[in-house]
């Protein structure tokens, strides 16, 4: 290139140098903006998470519980509880709670769903973060029986924590469906669909026990350091994949695992 291309453009940038610094402000107040959208964006989700709480709660408490329904949890919650025979009131509680748990181990026990909404096992995703939190919360505050010596404040504390845990868990699903495989790259997402389609050779009770047994692995093969499969989760797969469950039946539930060792792709979350 010519040289003397250079030095016009140097002397024509030695006297707009004073441009950088109105540049630098217009893209400061962009950044600052984009901060604050974003921090108002997040407020907004906690103010929707916290309304939609209080109004799970009465839910539960008009479905579940007798008494009118007030507009004051605790003032609502302290006279459902003077109202009901406590464990009645318990029992009621636990089939909720039990409710939730259930529909959030249908998603961690079966790998397919595993594989279509991976959110929903992944903690570093914020919403699902916040329902393994409200779940820890639940689980914390669950009296050990029904007819157990709980205080009145403590009910209210539970029943709190059952409403907050079925909204959390209702919106990361649907944050999850939402998301599906987006959070994964393209060749991420192609061993995805691998495992999918691996997976219903797996299951075809029409295939051979071999053929069964090889697509199993490659569904295995095809998840590594995608989708990190509990042991329970593995259990249940395997003894459809050696086909020890005649048809309609299912697998007896295990225990449920630990938040914490569900982790997606690289590191384990805290949750």
């Amino acid at each position: 290139m010519d040289p003397t291309f250079w030095t016009g453009f140097w002397n024509s940038f030695g006297h707009l140098w004073w441009l950088i610094f109105p540049i630098m402000g217009v893209g400061g107040g962009i950044a600052r903006r984009w901060q604050v959208a974003s921090r108002e964006r997040h407020e907004r989700r906690l103010e929707t998470l916290r309304l939609k709480s209080e109004l799970k709660t009465a839910e539960l408490q008009a479905r579940a519980l007798t008494g009118p329904v007030r507009t004051k949890r605790g003032a609502q919650a302290s006279a459902a509880a003077t109202s009901v025979p406590s464990d009645e009131l318990l029992e009621r509680l636990f089939k909720e709670h039990d409710e939730i748990t259930a529909r959030w181990l249908d998603y961690e026990l079966d790998v397919a769903k595993l594989i279509a909404f991976p959110a929903m096992s992944d903690g570093r995703q914020p919403l699902t973060a916040a329902f393994l939190r409200a779940k820890k919360t639940a689980d914390a505050l669950r009296p050990a029986s029904a007819d157990a010596k709980v205080s009145e404040q403590r009910v209210t504390e539970y029943l709190d924590a059952v409403g907050n845990y079925a909204v959390a868990f209702e919106v990361a699903e649907r944050d999850a469906r939402r998301l599906r495989d987006s959070t994964f790259s393209e060749d991420e997402r192609k061993r995805l669909d691998r495992a999918q389609h691996m997976l219903k050779v797996a299951l075809d009770e029409s295939a051979t026990q071999a053929e069964r047994q090889v697509a199993y692995k490659r569904v295995r093969d095809e998840l590594e350091g995608l989708i990190l499969l509990s042991d329970e989760a593995v259990q249940v797969l395997e003894t459809k994949v050696a086909g020890e469950l005649t048809p309609g039946s299912s697998a007896a539930p295990p225990a449920a695992p630990e938040p914490e060792r569900m982790p997606l792709k690289r590191d384990d979350p805290s949750v």
